[in-house]
């Protein structure tokens, strides 16, 4: 009786420290393309284009009453944007304050911020 061969296909062998080097700059270059720079065609992060999207889905218009920053950002960590509240603040605020972009796309009520950061 024979012995069965055990012809298994040979596994390229790979450096380790080109291969980390290699898949974390794909990783990089795919978070700074996807989430770090504004897209160029309407100059928002996908960030702000969660939160938009969740005051569209509150009914949250020019024409209706104010809604609490807590709210909006609930909804928006809560269905579209699951990284923290932090980032889902500082855009709502960033996209309220007259000096940080061209056209202001939310109306803040009370406090948003100064110029020189003085609260």
């Amino acid at each position: 009786m024979e012995a069965p061969t055990t012809d298994l296909p040979s596994q390229p062998t790979v450096a380790i420290e080109e291969e980390l080097r290699k898949s974390y700059l794909d990783y990089a270059m795919s978070v700074i393309v996807g989430r770090a720079l504004p897209d160029v065609r309407d100059g928002l992060k996908p960030v702000h284009r969660r939160t938009l999207f969740a005051m569209r889905e509150l009914n949250n218009f020019h024409n209706r009453p104010y809604l609490k920053s807590a709210r909006i950002v609930g909804d928006v960590i809560g269905k579209y944007h699951p990284h923290g509240d932090s980032a889902a603040y500082d855009t709502l605020v960033r996209m309220a304050q007259d000096f940080s972009m061209r056209y202001p796309l939310v109306d803040g009520q009370g406090n948003f911020g100064s110029i020189d950061g003085d609260a």
